[in-house]
């Protein structure tokens, strides 16, 4: 009993600490644009990457990391409207 105590507090402080982690009342919305935003800072983060995606898209790295900033604001849309229960 005493483990799996431990292993939901872990869990808890994981979730607590990490936002990407998600937790019970995390929607759809929430979790897929933290996928999307953790993604988009990887990409910006390699620079091997951001030159690929400049020689595949035919523009400068700066035009494709500004590109990637702006994606970053809302990268799945407008979040969904809020349904009260």
């Amino acid at each position: 009993m005493g483990d799996r105590y431990n292993i939901h507090s872990q869990l808890e402080h994981l979730q607590s600490k990490y936002i990407g982690t998600g937790h019970a009342d995390t929607t759809k919305y929430e979790w897929l644009t933290n996928q999307h935003r953790d993604s988009l800072a990887s990409y910006l983060g390699h620079y091997d990457m951001l030159s690929y995606f400049a020689v595949a898209e035919n523009e400068s790295k700066a035009r494709i990391r500004f590109n990637i900033m702006e994606k970053m604001l809302q990268p799945c849309g407008p979040p969904p409207e809020k349904t009260e229960d």
